[in-house]
């Protein structure tokens, strides 16, 4: 089964920006970037097909942009002008959450 490894969070002030990497142990389709806020679900942000078919959700379009390497099996996530509320552990996986889940990575954007 395909294993995936987030990285590349941080801490950073309002403003400022990340860019997320997923790296995938074999070929990936369909991915996408989740995120989790302390005390709230898991919820979807943005994704990608293979054939760089993108969606984001209302609360990050305009500001994240998702992107891969077929090559590589990675997949990334370029956040711009982040706000606190975009505090979380971001995780990567299919659409559907097929994959095991990583460990994800921690994003703290501070006021």
């Amino acid at each position: 089964q395909v294993q995936v490894v987030e990285s590349g969070g941080g801490l950073v002030q309002a403003g400022g920006s990340l860019t997320l990497s997923c790296a995938a142990s074999g070929s990936i389709f369909s991915m996408g970037w989740y995120r989790q806020a302390p005390g709230k679900q898991r919820e979807l942000v943005a994704t990608m097909t293979r054939g760089a078919v993108r969606t984001y959700a209302d609360s990050v379009k305009g500001r994240f942009t998702i992107s891969r390497d077929n090559v590589k099996n990675t997949v990334y996530l370029q956040m711009n002008s982040l706000k606190p509320e975009d505090t979380g552990v971001y995780y990567c996986n299919t659409p559907t959450g097929l994959i095991r889940w990583g460990q994800g990575t921690q994003v703290t954007v501070s006021s």
